[in-house]
Parts: C-alpha cells; sequence; structure tokens
C-alpha cells in the first residue's frame, strides 16, 4: 500500500486529493494545526475511513514536519498548505512569507532529511504570473506578482527547483490557475458570488457586495486540478507543469452566470461595488496555456466554467436552504 502525506488535507484541495488517493488504494496522512476548535468540515466524510490518519504539526515548526515523515516513510509529499486568500496578504505579509514561502523551504527540507527517496508536489500558483508578461501563461512565461502572496509563491516554487537540482530530489511544482469548487472558503470570490446569489435568490439578502468585476480569470474545477497533482507525481522524472482550462472570463460573468443559474433576470440589480474589496495591486488578466501537462500527464480539464458556476451555486441553494 502507497502512503501519501498531505499538508493542508483540510483545505479545498486537501480533501479532494485525500479523497482521489483513499479511493486508489492509499494509506493517506494530513497534518493539521492543533488549535482549540478544529475544521474538519470538507472532509469530515472520509474520518471513518481508517487509512485516513491525521497527525499535528504546523509549517512553522521545523521538527513537527520533519518527524512523522520520518516515522511514516511517505511514497508522495503534497504540500497544499499556505495562506492562501491574496488580500489577506496584504494585511499579513509577514505571516503570508512565513507560511507561503519558507513553509515551503521547510518541507523541503523534512523531505530531505527525513525521506529523500519520497516524491514532492508543491502547489504553486497563477498568482505567480500577476502583471503577465505573455497571454496565455506557460512554464516558460516570467514571473511579476503582485501581491505578498505572489511573491512568496514565487519563492516557493523557486527554491523547489532548486532543491530538486540541488539534491536531486523527484520535486514537482504544479501552477495551479484558479480551481473553485462547492468547498471554497467564503472569503474567495466564486463562494461568494455563489453564495450571496443563493441568499438574494431566497430573500435572505438583498445585494452581492464585490470588489472589481473586470478581473479575469482562468477557472477550472478543483477535483479536476488534484488528479493533475497525483499525476505528475506518476511520472518518471520530475518537472513542472501549467494546469489551466485555457478560457478566460470576467468576475461579471461568473455573476451573470451565477444569477442566471439562480433564476435572477438583472444581475445589476443584486451587484454592489464594496471597495474594501479591491486589491491595492490588481491583477487584471491569466489564463494558462496547459498543453504540456495535456501531452506528457495526458490530464485535461473535464468540468467547463457554466458547469462548474452551476455546481457552485445549486450547492449553495442546497445549503441555505437547509439553514
Amino acid at each position: 500500500m502507497k502512503k501519501a502525506f498531505i499538508t493542508g488535507i483540510t483545505g479545498q484541495d486537501g480533501s479532494y486529493l485525500a479523497e482521489l488517493l483513499l479511493d486508489k488504494g492509499y494509506e493517506v496522512y494530513g497534518l493539521t494545526r492543533r488549535t482549540s476548535t478544529q475544521n474538519f468540515a470538507r472532509i469530515s466524510h472520509l474520518m471513518d475511513n481508517h487509512n485516513l490518519k491525521l497527525v499535528s504539526g504546523d509549517l512553522i515548526d521545523q521538527n513537527s514536519l520533519t518527524y512523522p515523515l520520518q516515522k511514516i516513510q511517505p511514497d508522495e509529499v503534497y504540500n497544499l498548505a499556505a495562506q492562501s486568500f491574496v488580500q489577506t496578504s496584504w494585511e499579513q505579509p509577514v505571516l503570508t512569507g512565513e507560511f507561503t514561502a519558507i513553509g515551503v523551504v521547510r518541507m523541503l527540507e523534512a523531505v530531505r532529511l527525513a525521506c529523500p527517496q519520497a516524491k514532492f508536489y508543491q502547489a504553486s500558483s497563477s498568482e505567480m504570473f500577476g502583471k503577465v508578461r505573455s497571454v496565455p501563461q506557460t512554464e516558460e512565461t516570467s514571473f511579476y506578482p503582485r501581491s505578498p502572496y505572489g511573491v512568496a509563491k514565487v519563492y516557493g516554487h523557486w527554491i523547489t527547483v532548486n532543491y530538486r537540482e540541488s539534491y536531486n530530489l523527484f520535486a514537482c511544482s504544479g501552477i495551479l490557475f484558479n480551481h473553485e469548487s462547492p468547498r471554497r472558503g467564503l472569503e474567495f470570490v466564486t463562494r461568494k458570488i455563489a453564495n450571496g446569489v443563493a441568499r438574494v435568490k431566497l430573500g435572505k439578502q438583498s445585494h452581492v457586495e464585490l470588489g472589481n468585476l473586470e478581473s479575469k480569470r482562468d477557472w477550472g474545477f478543483a477535483k479536476d486540478y488534484v488528479e493533475a497533482m497525483w499525476l505528475m507525481l506518476q511520472q518518471e522524472s520530475p518537472d513542472d507543469y501549467v494546469i489551466a482550462t485555457g478560457e478566460t472570463h470576467a468576475v461579471q460573468e461568473f455573476l451573470q452566470v451565477a444569477c442566471d443559474e439562480a433564476g435572477i433576470p438583472d444581475w445589476q440589480a443584486v451587484y454592489k461595488h464594496n471597495p474594501a474589496y479591491d486589491r491595492p495591486a490588481e491583477v487584471d488578466l491569466l489564463v494558462g496555456d496547459s498543453s504540456k501537462a495535456e501531452r506528457a500527464l495526458g490530464w485535461k480539464p473535464k468540468v467547463q466554467f457554466k458547469e462548474l458556476v452551476r455546481l457552485m451555486v445549486q450547492a449553495e441553494l442546497a445549503r441555505e436552504s437547509k439553514s
């Protein structure tokens, strides 16, 4: 039985990845931070699986990373944990650096010292491209991050490359473009829209408050994207891959499609601009070219944009109808 170690297992991607690996017969170990109140909502349906085991640790504590890896000796390590909300990275830039940048090198050090034979996956981000140098963005596109989060992700990306080349580790980075699902946190714009539209439809609120509607993103389905993570670690040699749909859509379009799905005829009637949600430095356009992943991994996205919005809105209508 193969063993996998996942940081960030309680997050959106971690929960879908744990599902995938358990279905493939893995023994899955998930790193969780010890707090007075634990949030296992995204993995609650997996807690009875005897092949899922949770380990207490923290990305800012080296020993709590090295020791469990030494004991478990996993075949695969997926580093998904981070301070992952872009807006918060301006408010907490040092904390973002600790988790999203230095946390990566702590994980790499733990792998190097405890289980150097393990295959390592680093969750890189399209936010590294920021003020894009070319359209669409590929593995060769230069980085120009526009947030402390993006800057921290660039560090995590390059330190992964450095450890691969310095210590001959099997270390990959997946440069994942925006990927969403009904399990997305409420602070993210896609979930905020889906939830807000559902609440408007059910008469629980009158408006959906958003920032810049003109920002364009390449949105895919998180469940599709975790499959790409796994595929990267099944290859004979490590490499880095852009994972994207190749389509770009504005925030406004997401809102319009969400309103259509909920049966709200006029999106403008429910939209309200809130400048608190505007970024100090905006990323205007992100769209990825994942042709390398298609060639090398055989990966293509299954869920398209309108289907993704439909999934999220229907999930919110069901949730809000019960509460």
